[in-house]
C-alpha cells in the first residue's frame, strides 16, 4: 500500500534544538541587519511578526504576507529596502547555523528507501521560514532538495496555515489533490506535529527515544520510536485498520474547510486567466465554473442548513441539486477572480458560525432528503468530502491543461 508521508523537519530528519537554534539565528540576523534597524528593536519585531504568522486564520494571506504585514511597518522600513540585505544573509550567512545542527544517520537512508517503495513524501516543517532556510536545513540533513524529489516542501511564501492548527496539514493534502492514498505524519513534537494530525484522523510516528506512554488523544494506529522505526511501523498499517478511523474531528473539519480557499489561494497565484477558463474536456468544468459552484453551494446550502441544524428542532434538510446550477446560472460567463472572492467571504463567514458554536453543537440531529437521520459533524462531514473532491477536479483540470 502507497503512503503520503509527511515529515517534521527540526528534531526529526535534522538534529536541532530550537532553543540552541533560535538565539544564535537571531545574532546573526540581528547583526546582518544592524545598518537599517537596532538589533534589539529587530527580534522584538521578528518575534512578534512570528506570533502572526502562527495565529493566522485568514486563507487569502500567505504566512508571508502575514509577516510582512505586522514586521516592517514596526520596523520602519520597506520590504525592498531590505531585500538585499536579507537575500544575502539567506545565502551567505545563515548556512553558518549548520554548525549548532547535526544530520541524523537515519534520515537519508529512510528517505531513500521510502522514495524507492514509491511513497509520496512532504517536507512539513512548520512554516515560518523562507524556502532557503528550510532548503539549507535539508541539505545539513544530508537530503539536498535538488536531489531528494519530495512532492512538497512548506514555507512562508505559499503556506496560509502554521502548526499547531490542523488548518496546516490539510492544507498540504490541499495543495497535493487531495491523495487517495493514506497520509501519515511524522515528528517529534507532540503539541505540533501529533496531535494536529490526530484531529484529521492521521496516523502519527513520535519520533522520540525511549518508550513513552503513547496520549490518548493521538491516532489510535499511531505508534513511538526511532527513525528506524518509521517503515516497519508503516508495514503494520492495513486498508482495513485504517477505515475503522476515518471521522475527522470538530477542529479537524474546520481546518479542512478552511484548507480549501488556502489551497485556491497557491493555485490561483499560479495559474493563468486562460487555465481558469478553458475546460479540460467539453463535458467537464473549467476552474471558473467549480469556483462558482463552490461559491454559490456555501451561501445558499451550507451556512443555511449549519444555522437551522444549530437553532435545534431537528429541522428537515430538503436535496438540492447544486450541480444544475452551472448551466442555469451561466458559471462559464463569470468572472473567475470575482467568484473566488465572493468564495472566500462565504467559507469565512461559515467556519466562523463553526467556530462559535458549544460542542454539545456539533451533535445536534438532523433529518436530511437523502441522507436520512443525520447530525451536524456529519453534514460538515458531507462538506468536507464535497471540497476534497473538488480540489481534486481543479488539479487534475490544471494538470491536463498543462499548468
Amino acid at each position: 500500500m502507497a503512503f503520503t508521508l509527511l515529515f517534521d523537519l527540526d528534531d526529526t530528519l535534522l538534529s536541532n534544538d530550537i532553543d540552541r537554534f533560535l538565539p544564535v539565528y537571531l545574532k546573526l540576523l540581528g547583526r546582518h541587519l544592524a545598518d537599517h534597524v537596532a538589533p534589539e528593536k529587530m527580534v522584538q519585531e521578528l518575534l512578534a511578526a512570528t506570533q502572526r504568522m502562527i495565529r493566522n486564520n485568514d486563507p487569502a494571506i500567505t504566512l508571508e504576507q502575514a509577516f510582512d504585514a505586522a514586521f516592517y511597518p514596526a520596523i520602519g522600513k520597506t520590504k525592498e529596502e531590505l531585500r538585499p540585505t536579507l537575500e544575502s544573509f539567506y545565502e551567505q550567512v545563515f548556512p553558518d547555523l549548520q554548525s549548532v545542527t547535526s544530520p541524523r544517520q537515519a534520515a537519508p537512508p529512510l528517505i531513500q528507501e521510502a522514495l524507492a517503495r514509491g511513497y509520496t513524501l512532504v517536507v512539513a516543517t512548520n512554516p515560518l521560514f523562507p524556502r532557503k532556510a528550510v532548503e539549507h536545513r535539508l541539505r545539513w540533513a544530508g537530503l539536498p532538495p535538488e536531489e531528494t524529489p519530495f512532492a512538497a516542501i512548506t514555507s512562508y511564501e505559499t503556506y496560509h496555515f502554521a502548526k499547531p492548527n490542523p488548518a496546516f496539514y490539510a492544507e498540504i493534502l490541499a495543495q497535493l489533490g487531495w491523495p487517495g492514498q493514506p497520509a501519515v505524519v511524522i515528528g517529534n513534537s507532540l503539541e505540533d506535529d501529533l496531535l494536529p494530525a490526530a484531529h484529521l484522523n492521521l496516523p502519527s510516528y513520535w519520533v522520540a527515544e525511549g518508550k513513552q506512554a503513547l496520549p490518548p488523544r493521538m491516532h489510535p494506529l499511531s505508534a513511538q520510536g526511532g527513525l528506524e522505526g518509521v517503515l516497519p511501523w508503516l508495514e503494520t498499517l492495513t486498508e482495513s485498520a485504517l477505515a475503522r478511523y476515518d471521522t475527522p474531528s470538530p477542529e479537524g473539519l474546520i481546518g479542512i474547510l478552511k484548507s480549501t480557499p488556502a489551497a485556491l489561494d497557491t493555485f490561483a497565484r499560479r495559474l493563468s486567466e486562460s487555465h481558469w477558463q478553458q475546460r479540460p474536456e467539453p463535458d467537464e468544468w473549467s476552474i471558473t465554473e467549480v469556483l462558482c459552484h463552490l461559491r454559490d453551494v456555501d451561501m445558499e446550502i451550507n451556512l443555511p442548513r449549519v444555522q437551522k441544524v444549530a437553532a435545534g428542532d431537528n429541522p428537515f434538510l430538503p436535496g438540492i441539486n447544486s450541480d444544475a446550477w452551472n448551466e442555469e446560472r451561466r458559471y462559464c460567463e463569470q468572472d473567475g477572480q470575482t467568484a473566488f472572492r465572493a468564495f472566500i467571504e462565504a467559507r469565512r463567514y461559515l467556519v466562523d458560525c463553526l467556530e462559535n458554536l458549544a460542542p454539545e453543537a456539533w451533535q445536534l440531529p438532523a433529518r436530511h432528503a437523502i441522507f436520512g437521520p443525520t447530525y451536524l459533524q456529519e453534514l460538515v462531514g458531507f462538506m468536507a468530502t464535497h471540497d476534497q473532491s473538488h480540489i481534486q477536479q481543479i488539479v487534475a483540470a490544471a494538470r491536463q491543461l498543462g499548468a
